[in-house]
């Protein structure tokens, strides 16, 4: 039990190394003075303020912030309607084709999604002249597109742990459905509608294949734009903004899991 309980340590410190090293990494090279890699120039915030003169990485990066933030919303919209429409409606006709259209970006290559995407968008301004030229709109459809499906997924998994007598207890007292699932639905849903949008926040402002075929001049995202510098030979500037990056996400952990132990604390001396 003890060789066991070593192997089961070693193995988690392993796994923690092998992920958290090479960001530990970056994060000190940000600091770097010297514009090489490989040698060390001295301490130094150049390259924060560098960043932060570099119109083109902060644009971009501004612009990762909207879409995301634009496309995680549509996608909670669309994902709680269908993780709904699958969990509590029953068995229809269609259902399983509809399951199946929902699940689909979830197995299906990005490289598939983005050319599909393209094209369909080409379409659609031969025939009906909308969109005119790719941009921010045709960015933000194409990443609702597929973190739709993760929102839905994250949605049924909650709906199917809810008991549905609330529900059928609302209508019973007089609440029309489209009540219920305001007053009653909605609020039990809420956990799972901020995990849903939090992860489709997180794939949109990640998303490299997509954006790239359906994006248009002056619409680069903020990888597309760390992409392009990357096959030049890696700026530390951009080091520097991961290094914000990665504090910002820190930080928002950090504060979520204090409130979270302090609430259980309070729950248990309750």
């Amino acid at each position: 039990m003890l060789r066991t309980g070593r192997f089961v340590t070693f193995m988690a410190l392993a796994g923690l190394m092998y992920l958290y090293i090479p960001i530990f990494i970056m994060m000190v090279l940000s600091f770097n003075g010297s514009r090489l890699v490989s040698v060390w120039g001295g301490f130094s915030f150049k390259w924060y303020g560098e960043l932060f003169s570099n119109d083109q990485l902060l644009n971009a990066a501004w612009l990762s912030i909207r879409v995301a933030g634009f496309s995680a919303t549509l996608a909670v919209i669309l994902g709680t309607l269908a993780g709904y429409v699958l969990t509590r409606f029953g068995p229809f006709r269609g259902r399983v084709l509809m399951a199946g259209m929902v699940a689909a970006p979830l197995v299906m290559p990005e490289v598939i999604t983005g050319l599909s995407l393209l094209l369909l968008f080409v379409a659609m301004e031969d025939f009906i002249g909308w969109p005119q030229g790719r941009s921010i709109t045709t960015i933000v459809i194409s990443h609702a597109t597929f973190c739709m499906a993760y929102v839905a997924i994250v949605v049924q998994s909650r709906l199917a742990q809810m008991d549905g007598v609330l529900e059928e207890a609302a209508q019973d007292l007089g609440a029309r459905p489209w009540r219920a699932f305001i007053d009653v639905t909605l609020p039990m849903l809420a956990p799972a509608l901020i995990s849903g949008w939090l992860l489709a926040f997180t794939l949109s402002f990640d998303d490299l294949v997509i954006s790239s075929f359906v994006s248009g001049p002056g619409s680069s995202t903020l990888p597309m734009v760390i992409f392009s510098k990357v096959r030049l030979g890696v700026s530390p500037d951009v080091n520097a903004l991961a290094t914000i990056l990665i504090g910002f996400v820190g930080t928002c952990v950090f504060i979520y899991s204090w409130r979270a132990g302090r609430r259980m604390r309070m729950c248990e001396d309750a």
